[in-house]
């Protein structure tokens, strides 16, 4: 067939292997291959039926992403299932390792599919700004319901063997070899004199023209206003509802039009950015340079909140976790953080009692820093205060063995400083993670002055082993994710002095994407953490700079501090998490103008999202220039997964080049008459905009 794909026979069965490494990806030559493989079998007529599978560790996961932007190469993908499904001997796809897009695809175009328990399908293509364009709008309905169908394409999850049995994707699940168990189930059809059995005629997941009508309208008011922003589910929708009453060449015809006209669009553009910048970020030299240090068991410094969380995730990834607290009381409490997450996976039916109990089999709690004297990495996450962090890390020094990775989970302070504490600075590291750290996939590991690249690589390892998404940070105040954070905090918090309305600054930040504004942000945060944080940078705070904790100072000094009390920028019931507008605060900000002798102005809803954006970006660049981030992507990858920015735009700085540096420029100079000092641009913004570059630019060298 060709080099990628082969076929075999075992009597009247013939096998056709995709071997295409690393991922069996659908390149041109596989799919020449699977054309070719099918006209075989039909020109053959000792074959009785055959079999698709795939070599090494997957059933073709998907497209090849090497053939990305490239002009495309016959057969399309769509031609390759149509001339599976024509087939006029039995097909089956056996299914291990990951059916993703085209791959899931592929296999839908085989009349039958028998899975490995631990297999998983899916059609992701959402997750890069795209639809189905080979048949998984047209045949996957079909079978598992127009319902079922969209909520796996619109939330672009993976759904397991089992779960794919369910709902008819699959036709039974292998019971011990998958070949074996394949070819079993090859000879049963043969037996039984089934012959081809096309998904596309299929319709058990389907109702009436009125039942099928309703579910369509279901969708469009439900799944897809879900997916607030994105273009490509209602492009599924418009897709399905035309292949119910159009012959399979129309339809697959219809489909693929719909697919292309998702391709350049700003969403596409900016998930399909945020799809390779989430893979690029664990490419970092040290990990090149050095392997990780062991790692089976991690001590954890802390049981609150954070300690906890962290607890989970080290437990969830297999880890053994040994957890110290200050005393009795304080470790009781630690051990019921954890134990309540497996609690409530256990109520909803996520986990088992057994399951529980083998997870905390693994967990220790303890009163005696002695007892991590065995632990290959100990995080601590206690106060954010220095004295005590080096306390902690003086102690650490003490009893951790020799090459332990100790890891601060520090926001804000000077590892360096923290580091010092100890007599192997080398070994000392940030994990900076994100609340509740057991959900939250976002961590930074911090680059400390000292920081030995084995120690460096470690974190990396765990934080692949915990599922999450590294980003490397180099030293300053509040590294990559809080240092630019503060500064459109800042950007916000002068608009709102200066006229703007707290509500209307989150109501436009809603509306570009936001889950939630950032006044909202700030009350589920805790006013009161910013209120600490200014208070302990008074001394250090620049007299000429204008100061941006006027008002939110006020709402503190009333105990205000957002959801823990009921009340901050927004009033909450009990139970209540979004909240109402505090009717206090009007008067708050009147008073704050007054004694700032300000004279409040108007704000477009326009205006908001270019200030709060041009004060990240600018504060983006600045941190690349200081080289803290390594590329662009990484600040992207911080603001997607850890602050909330809206995934179809691709992070802040592919947002700025979209919008155009030029543009971003003018804004700047712009609010710069108004304030030199805070809204100077950027030495590296003007260098690019002069060179007429992009951020874009600054990846594709980084990762050259």
């Amino acid at each position: 067939m060709s080099e990628q794909v082969t076929l075999t026979r075992d009597g009247e069965i013939a096998v056709v292997t995709v071997n295409n490494p690393p991922v069996n990806a659908l390149g041109t030559a596989v799919r020449q291959g699977l054309v070719a493989a099918m006209e075989q079998i039909d020109a053959d007529d000792a074959i009785k039926a055959a079999i698709i599978i795939g070599e090494g560790r997957t059933y073709p996961a998907g497209a090849d992403i090497r053939e990305f932007g490239k002009p495309p190469q016959p057969p399309a993908l769509f031609e390759v299932c149509t001339r599976i499904e024509e087939t006029t001997k039995p097909v089956i796809a056996a299914i291990h390792g990951t059916a993703l897009g085209g791959g899931l695809e592929i296999s839908l175009g085989a009349h039958y599919r028998i899975a490995d328990p631990k297999g998983r399908v899916g059609l992701p293509e959402v997750l890069i700004g795209v639809m189905p364009g080979a048949g998984g709008t047209i045949r996957l309905p079909r079978i598992a319901g127009i319902g079922k169908a969209l909520d796996i394409m619109v939330s672009g999850r993976q759904v397991g063997a089992p779960e794919a049995l369910e709902l008819g994707i699959l036709d039974r699940l292998a019971e011990t070899d998958l070949l074996d168990d394949a070819k079993t189930f090859a000879r049963e059809l043969i037996a039984e004199g089934a012959g081809p059995r096309k998904t596309s005629d299929r319709t058990e997941g389907l109702g009436t023209e009125e039942e099928n009508a309703t579910a369509l309208q279901a969708a469009r008011d439900g799944i897809v206003k879900k997916a607030r922003g994105l273009y490509a589910p209602a492009k599924m929708v418009d897709s399905m509802e035309y292949s119910l009453s159009h012959s399979l060449h129309d339809a697959s015809i219809f489909e693929r039009d719909a697919f292309m006209s998702c391709l350049g669009t700003p969403q596409q553009q900016g998930l399909n950015h945020a799809f390779f910048a989430e893979r690029a970020s664990a490419k970092v030299p040290e990990n090149g340079r050095a392997q990780p240090r062991p790692l089976n068991k991690i001590g954890v410094i802390g049981g609150g909140t954070m300690g906890a969380g962290i607890t989970v995730a080290a437990l969830n990834a297999g880890l053994e976790v040994t957890m110290v607290e200050r005393n009795a009381e304080a470790i009781a409490n630690g051990q019921k953080n954890v134990e309540k997450v497996y609690d409530r996976d256990v109520t909803k039916g996520r986990k088992t009692e057994a399951q529980k109990t083998a997870i905390m089999d693994r967990y220790t709690p303890s009163t005696n820093y002695t007892d991590l004297s065995d632990a290959d990495l100990i995080i601590e996450a206690v106060f954010e205060n220095m004295d005590v962090k080096r306390e902690v890390f003086s102690t650490l020094d003490k009893v951790a063995k020799p090459g332990a990775v100790l890891a601060s989970n520090t926001s804000y302070l000077n590892i360096d400083e923290i580091a010092s504490a100890t007599a192997r600075p080398e070994s000392v590291i940030g994990l900076h993670f994100f609340s509740p750290a057991n959900i939250m996939r976002l961590l930074e590991i911090v680059i400390p002055t000292k920081a030995a690249d084995d120690a460096i690589a470690t974190g990396f390892a765990l934080a692949k082993a915990m599922k999450k998404v590294p980003v490397r940070a180099g030293l300053c105040d509040g590294f990559i994710g809080n240092r630019i954070l503060a500064k459109y905090m800042s950007a916000a918090a002068f608009m709102v002095e200066d006229g703007a309305s707290p509500y209307a600054i989150d109501a436009a930040l809603v509306k570009f994407g936001y889950p939630m504004g950032i006044h909202a942000m700030g009350d589920l945060a805790g006013l009161d953490i910013g209120w600490s944080n200014r208070k302990n940078n008074a001394a250090k705070r620049n007299n000429q700079d204008r100061y941006n904790g006027t008002i939110a100072d006020r709402i503190c000094e009333n105990g205000w501090f957002g959801q823990k009390t009921g009340k901050g920028w927004y009033v909450y019931a009990e139970g209540d998490r979004r909240g109402t507008p505090n009717p206090d605060i009007d008067a708050i900000i009147a008073s704050a103008r007054a004694d700032l002798g300000i004279t409040p102005r108007d704000f477009s809803e326009e205006e908001v999202i270019r200030r709060y954006l041009a004060a990240m970006v600018n504060e983006g660049a600045r941190v690349l220039e200081e080289g803290i981030a390594l590329k662009p992507s990484d600040i992207d990858v911080t603001f997607l997964f850890g602050y909330g920015f809206p995934r179809y735009r691709g992070g802040p700085m592919k947002y700025a080049d979209m919008y155009g540096l030029d543009n971003l420029l003018t804004d700047l100079r712009e609010f710069e008459k108004e304030d030199p000092r805070f809204w100077k641009p950027a030495q590296l913004l003007i260098d690019m905009v002069e060179r007429g570059e992009s951020f874009d630019d600054l990846n594709k060298r980084a990762m050259a």
